[in-house]
């Protein structure tokens, strides 16, 4: 992997936190804020966050790619001759471009990769960034503008911005984080065998041809196969076609070692025998001499998202099921506290139940104190 000093700005944060800064600085809609620009490398969600932020808000969504602005017409609009009405004279006004929006707000109008575009773009840009309006046309009222843009200093193609236009928006930087992306995953239907790769070897998501983007395109190709080490010569190339060597080689190893069959967390909470069907599942897949730590965090974070999606209210049979999942031998007594005190604290009171067993309340209450 080739290392590149890229240049961002704004503090570095998941994804979760860059949702909180956006969502904190629009507010109730009412009132513009200040242009927000999102920075981070290509492919880990950037655009999709601030669509399902406007979506989830009821939000009006406009977005636009300025890197595909060939003249000037395409952000200011084109010439046209009026009469005034007052002096009856001809004059030259604008017509807006179609993609400005014209219904009133609530709404986000996305700048998307605007360090992509040329400089006169850039340059053109700064009025609407002040002013939510150019010579042309103005923002309909409770419009806000978000932008994102890869970093400088590296093998981007991109216009660097000066500190005139920097200093007209606030800025965040987005990192990839596996825990964040998997629950968003999960939520989306993503394959889980792939959720389960991601979590296990989080470090292969190098930024260059692995991206967050282009492993979900991956799992989606691969999400019709039942079998995947039956058909492990066209997984192989269907990896090749979305992913970098290191990663698409780590992936088969995966699959060859059979840690795509995972046991899921649905078997884990609804088994009707745990000892006989889960705990000796677990076991096969993480080894004894160590166990693999990757592999336990990996099932403890998969459970923790499935509980948090489902808002699972737990049965008898269920809350016994996840107390003896706590108290596998294999599970280290880190990975065990942090997944009792994600329940006990969460926003799930029904989890709160899983420290009346009296083995894990002593633990839990020993760590406390």
């Amino acid at each position: 992997m080739t290392q590149h000093s890229y240049t961002y700005y704004g503090q570095a944060c998941q994804a979760l936190q860059v949702q909180q800064f956006i969502e904190h600085l629009l507010g109730n809609g009412e009132q513009r804020a200040t242009p927000i620009c999102i920075w981070g490398r290509h492919g880990i969600g950037k655009t999709q966050l601030v669509e399902q932020i406007a979506k989830s808000r009821g939000y009006q969504w406009r977005a636009i790619a300025p890197a595909q602005f060939e003249e000037m017409g395409d952000l200011l609009g084109m010439p046209r001759v009026e009469v005034d009405p007052i002096s009856g004279n001809s004059v030259t006004s604008f017509a807006a471009p179609e993609w400005v929006p014209t219904e009133p707000g609530p709404g986000i109008l996305l700048i998307d990769d605007v360090n992509r575009a040329d400089e006169r773009i850039l340059r053109g840009l700064m009025q609407l960034l002040q002013n939510h309006e150019l010579i042309s046309w103005e923002l309909p009222e409770g419009w806000q503008i978000v932008l994102t843009a890869n970093p400088d200093g590296g093998d981007y193609s991109v216009t660097t911005m000066d500190d005139a236009m920097l200093t007209r928006m606030m800025h965040i930087t987005m990192e990839f984080d596996a825990k964040a992306w998997a629950l968003w995953a999960a939520q989306h239907g993503v394959d889980t065998r792939g959720i389960d790769f991601v979590l296990t070897y989080p470090e292969l998501v190098s930024g260059e041809r692995t991206t967050p983007r282009s492993l979900v395109q991956f799992f989606a190709s691969i999400a019709a196969i039942d079998d995947l080490k039956a058909q492990l010569p066209l997984v192989n190339t269907l990896a090749h076609a979305c992913l970098d060597t290191t990663t698409c080689h780590a992936f088969i190893a995966f699959v060859e070692q059979n840690l795509s069959k995972l046991i899921s967390p649905q078997t884990i909470i609804n088994s009707t025998d745990f000892e006989k069907q889960v705990q000796p599942a677990i076991e096969r897949a993480v080894g004894a001499h160590p166990p693999r730590i990757d592999i336990l965090a990996t099932l403890c974070t998969r459970l923790q998202h499935y509980l948090h999606i489902e808002q699972l209210h737990p049965n008898a049979a269920q809350l016994a099921n996840i107390q003896a999942f706590l108290k596998l031998a294999v599970l280290p007594n880190d990975l065990r506290l942090g997944m009792m005190q994600e329940m006990v604290n969460g926003n799930n009171p029904a989890l709160k139940a899983v420290i009346a067993d009296p083995e894990l309340a002593k633990q839990f209450l020993s760590q406390a104190a």
